[in-house]
């Protein structure tokens, strides 16, 4: 038999012994941190159940309002509750529906309860609409820019809650581009169903954060106030990067298309396109100029995606901003302000001019830019409203964003 050398044999005898004591480990492992799942309020059913339990539920929702990989309406009615409405906003309860098309009432096949639209002419439930409901829920997934129609939709139900005496539980969602806000604030005189209230393009504000703003600020109409729960989200704060489970409509397709979203949506305001029409929407930018750039991309009609897309069938030429890192962009001018150069600055570059300012939220953002500021300069034009803001949300926020409050001091 062959025999251990006496020093290995001492080697092991210490390895055993410190493993026996818990000393053989990594010490870097002492401070590491513990990263606990973020669970929406959708998930902490414990925290609002019991509120709708032996009430007749109507539900402001959408495909993102998931419980795990369940649907809300599924995950109520499998618990007992009787759900008597569903009201659904832009893209249709499905999610399906492309940017700006009507949107119909009908009957959901899965479950027959009654769907009202809110997209359209309707978009505040009317008193009748409002029967058969003791109380609401609102859960759909956000992507922080002002001009995303589900946070109007979110200000109309609050509206309509209030006129009725209705309580209202709003399940809150992470926000995609929560870490920041940024960009100018909208001016009383150019609200619209793309932008409701006094918050920067980026607000930078879940919509349960927002909820709580419109109550607290009298925004509702004669200043009413709806009864409002908010389920926060559980081990979130907004320095988290955050991947949103579903596509919140079908042009937002992924991380990187929201969060340039804020940024190219602009572009809905010239004949250049954006993508709208192709399966990388809001991630390239082209026009049927070959001087534009060297990518090019064709624009056509994507069932449940585009119709009838801006430049459909035309060549374009510009920019693709697929390889980007989605988590290091934030709002910007630059890419509005590099084609318009590449317009020759033409007046008719910004084609529709009131749809620009209704995005913007000013007109005055527009005049800058062909008075030719550059984007510093225009940023310190909004160094107050900024600062008015972040003392305003203050007592708004439930999840730190530490990184927020810096960039606004």
């Amino acid at each position: 038999m062959q025999l251990i050398p006496l020093t290995i044999m001492r080697t092991i005898a210490i390895v055993t012994l410190a493993l026996l004591l818990g000393f053989c480990h990594q010490p870097q492992a002492e401070n590491k941190p513990v990263t606990k799942p973020i669970v929406t309020g959708a998930e902490r059913i414990q925290e609002w159940l019991p509120m709708v339990e032996g009430k007749k539920v109507g539900i402001l929702a959408n495909h993102t309002a998931l419980v795990g990989t369940k649907h809300l309406v599924d995950t109520l009615i499998s618990s007992g509750i009787q759900v008597t409405k569903i009201y659904v906003p832009e893209h249709g309860f499905r999610g399906d529906a492309d940017a700006g098309e009507h949107i119909n009432d009908g009957i959901d096949p899965s479950t027959g309860i009654p769907i009202i639209s809110l997209y359209g002419s309707n978009k505040k439930p009317s008193p009748q609409q409002m029967e058969n409901v003791d109380i609401l829920i609102f859960d759909i997934q956000d992507v922080g820019a002002r001009f995303y129609t589900y946070i109007s939709s979110l200000h109309y139900l609050m509206e309509a809650c209030a006129e009725n005496n209705k309580p209202l539980i709003v399940l809150d969602r992470p926000n995609p581009n929560g870490e920041y806000f940024d960009g100018p604030v909208l001016k009383p005189e150019f609200k619209s169903f793309v932008g409701m209230h006094p918050i920067p393009l980026v607000h930078g504000l879940t919509v349960g954060e927002l909820a709580l703003m419109i109550n607290g600020e009298g925004w509702l109409a004669n200043a009413q106030k709806c009864e409002l729960t908010v389920i926060e989200v559980a081990n979130y704060n907004k320095n988290m990067p955050y991947s949103v489970l579903l596509p919140p409509s079908p042009n937002l397709p992924n991380d990187l298309s929201i969060r340039l979203y804020p940024s190219l949506c602009f572009f809905e305001a010239t004949n250049v396109s954006i993508g709208r029409g192709t399966y990388f929407p809001f991630q390239v930018i082209g026009y049927p100029d070959s001087t534009w750039g060297d990518f090019s991309f064709t624009p056509v009609s994507i069932e449940g995606m585009a119709k009838q897309p801006l430049q459909e069938g035309k060549v374009c030429f510009g920019e693709d901003l697929r390889e980007l890192d989605p988590w290091e962009q934030t709002f910007t001018l630059k890419y509005y302000m590099k084609y318009y150069e590449k317009s020759g600055k033409s007046k008719d570059f910004t084609s529709r001019r009131r749809w620009f300012n209704l995005l913007a939220g000013t007109d005055v953002l527009l005049n800058q830019i062909e008075a030719g500021l550059s984007e510093d300069e225009i940023r310190d034009s909004w160094k107050e409203e900024h600062e008015a803001y972040n003392k305003m949300r203050q007592p708004y926020l439930l999840y730190d964003d530490t990184f927020t409050a810096q960039t606004a001091e």
